[in-house]
């Protein structure tokens, strides 16, 4: 047998990705939700109303080729535009020569991809131009539109998300590029379901990524005396050996997913926390980030119910920075299992947030005189310390001095929980109101 390459085929000039890049709405896989008979996407194609874009998805979901297909179907000029590589210079030539062919009424389409890379002055260069109907502009971005696109060019368009593709979206095309005479329908290739359905697995919903792999799969196969390749398990294994998983530390991927493990122990599921933080860490996350989001979980999700949370956090991050990954993977695993098991409480969260709003409209509100220290004679003579009452001369540790401002006397902030430890510590302090005469007042 002999290694098979199909570097010299003319048939192969072009990537597999682009030789079977869609050309109409038929040949699309994907986005049902927006292309399904019905849909508000095919309903303004196929009406030929097509208004300004954002297209926001993950990589490889077709976001470039539903543009080209959409400018085909509005008899539009496609005009193929990167934020990487262009700048005001190049918009403005672009907006000159639409403008020029919206006067003899013809209608040009611009795409431009990675938009959220233009800053402000380079996304506002084309407000003028979309208000005049000289262009029909589609963007398309990985990242969340709201925090990235000017909210006056925003407003001009309507968003759509495309979503990743499914695993059976991404095998129904590996089959097709198997078949079509694009692909490698003149061939006859030799390979298992299975290896298709990793295949799709590994692309995480990236078409591109899909196509790609088994491009290099069968550049790689075996060809034997007949004619056949051969694409074995071991050669599937090395092409997607080292999956990249889909991640960005300062996108929105990394608040999705620090969003998600927080969610997860907060409803006491450790198998989907654990889940979780292995995506971030095997996604290169930085383990004293997660450590620090655990030490804040410990005190604003479980607090009082177990005190013992806070130090295995701490614990957690001071492991994590003496030995880091991946060793440190399993100290996280523990804070992480520990704080999902862990009796909930949100009353010391609750707490501060009732006593800021307090706070944050009675920041002149002085201190009672009694709680004042007075280590100078004027202080003394302008009545600081007076009638302070020292908690550890009495028998029961408490006394009857009031601590809060007189104007909100009587305010309560802290409501112990009922789970774990934080109970005895609702009776302790039930008991202690009683004492002092406030009982249960409202906070």
């Amino acid at each position: 047998m002999e290694q098979y390459s199909l570097f010299d085929d003319r048939k192969t000039a072009n990537p597999l990705a682009s030789r079977l890049r869609p050309e109409s709405l038929g040949e699309f896989v994907g986005q049902e939700h927006l292309l399904g008979e019905g849909k508000v996407l095919r309903r303004l194609i196929d009406s030929d109303q097509i208004p300004s874009m954002i297209f926001w998805g993950p990589p490889g979901v077709g976001k470039t080729t539903l543009a080209s297909i959409i400018a085909g179907r509005t008899h539009a000029e496609f005009v193929n535009f990167s934020a990487v590589t262009s700048g005001i210079k190049e918009i403005k030539e672009v907006m000159a020569r639409a403008e020029s062919g919206r006067r003899m009424g013809l209608r040009t389409l611009l795409f431009v991809d990675e938009i959220h890379r233009f800053n402000k002055a380079q996304q506002d260069a084309f407000l003028p131009y979309v208000e005049r109907g000289s262009i029909i502009l589609i963007g398309a971005t990985t990242e969340n539109p709201s925090f990235e696109i000017n909210a006056a060019l925003l407003s001009r368009c309507k968003v759509f998300v495309l979503k990743a593709l499914t695993t059976e979206n991404i095998t129904a095309l590996l089959t097709q590029a198997l078949r079509s005479p694009k692909g490698f329908g003149y061939l006859e290739v030799s390979i298992e379901e299975s290896l298709l359905a990793a295949m799709a697995v590994f692309a995480n919903g990236d078409a591109r990524t899909a196509l790609n792999t088994l491009e290099m799969a069968v550049t790689n196969g075996i060809l034997d005396k007949t004619g056949r390749t051969t694409v074995t398990r071991e050669i599937v294994d090395q092409c997607i050996g080292g999956k990249a998983l889909l991640y960005d530390k300062n996108g929105e991927e990394h608040y999705n997913l620090i969003s998600a493990l927080h969610k997860s122990m907060r409803n006491t599921d450790p198998d989907a926390a654990v889940y979780w933080l292995a995506r971030m860490l095997e996604a290169g996350e930085d383990p004293l980030y997660v450590a620090r989001r655990l030490i804040r979980f410990a005190s604003e999700d479980v607090g009082m119910a177990d005190s013992q949370a806070l130090n295995v956090a701490v614990n957690a991050y001071q492991a994590s920075h003496f030995i880091g990954m991946p060793e440190c993977s399993v100290h996280l695993t523990h804070a992480v299992v520990y704080l999902s098991m862990a009796p909930k409480s949100n009353s010391l969260y609750m707490a501060y947030e009732r006593a800021k709003l307090d706070a944050k409209q009675q920041l002149a509100e002085p201190v009672p005189l009694q709680l004042r220290n007075a280590p100078t004679t004027l202080m003394k003579e302008l009545h600081y310390g007076e009638r302070y009452e020292y908690a550890h001369d009495t028998d029961v540790k408490l006394t009857h001095m009031e601590c809060l401002p007189e104007s909100m006397r009587g305010r309560r902030y802290y409501h112990p929980g009922k789970e774990g430890a934080e109970a005895a510590a609702g009776e302790r302090l039930r008991a202690v109101l009683a004492w002092k005469g406030q009982g249960e007042r409202e906070e």
